[in-house]
């Protein structure tokens, strides 16, 4: 057994205890292994071990490894920021993105989404600790943002992203946590498209299940410490 596949398999078994201890049913929740500065053929390994969706934070490395690995087919993801000038990137070669935060973000996938593309599945990314080194929209403005993406024909809304200011206590982030599983319920109502709240990482996955996520990114737990070198990453 590979290092990748021992940790897959011990997250794995970290999500179905923490889905059965609040009386969840584990296939309700989606491991998104987070892959941003790890060579394709780690991701290949993670393959091999069943994983099928992987997270990115950078647009020009995810599309390198989506282009290596496009025998495989596995579900590729947009996690991390995204500017206009790399929005096409992310339109043409993605399935999901998870930061929408800006109608002219939308706007600009929908028009760059390929017309042989299923939708472009979205997340609306709120900044729930309201947190200025964050990206994110308020929760306030979430009903003018949803609405305006889900008339967007090309993109499908799936729900909301967020990343809580670290926290070590269980109940505050439960807390922070509510809040998001609140917000998605709430937009439930509106929109029958809606059914993911992309929530929860290593150290507060546990809280992020119990408050409802259905999606959860972990990068380190499975491939080990990210090595940046001497440069930052390209966006």
């Amino acid at each position: 057994m590979t290092s990748i596949q021992h940790n897959l398999q011990e997250v794995r078994q970290r999500i179905a205890a923490a889905a059965s201890r609040c009386g969840r049913d584990p296939q309700e929740i989606t491991l998104l292994a987070v892959s941003k500065t790890k060579p394709a053929s780690a991701v290949a390994e993670a393959l091999q071990a069943g994983q099928l969706a992987f997270g990115e934070n950078y647009v020009q490395e995810g599309v390198d490894k989506i282009q290596v690995l496009a025998h495989s087919d596995p579900e590729w993801h947009f996690i991390g920021p995204l500017q206009s000038n790399k929005s096409r990137l992310v339109a043409e070669n993605f399935a999901w993105c998870h930061t929408v935060d800006r109608l002219r973000i939308a706007t600009r996938l929908n028009d760059q989404r390929p017309p042989h593309l299923p939708p472009l599945n979205v997340l609306i990314q709120v900044n729930i600790s309201d947190e200025n080194s964050k990206s994110g929209i308020m929760l306030e403005a979430l009903p003018e943002l949803a609405q305006a993406v889900a008339a967007l024909p090309h993109l499908r809304l799936r729900g909301l992203m967020a990343i809580p200011a670290p926290e070590k206590d269980y109940q505050r982030q439960l807390a922070v946590c509510q809040k998001m599983a609140d917000a998605l319920a709430s937009l439930k109502q509106h929109y029958p498209s809606v059914d993911t709240l992309s929530l929860g990482m290593s150290d507060d996955m546990e809280a992020a299940i119990a408050a409802g996520s259905t999606m959860v990114r972990i990068g380190t737990a499975i491939f080990g410490a990210r090595d940046y070198g001497t440069t930052p990453p390209q966006q």
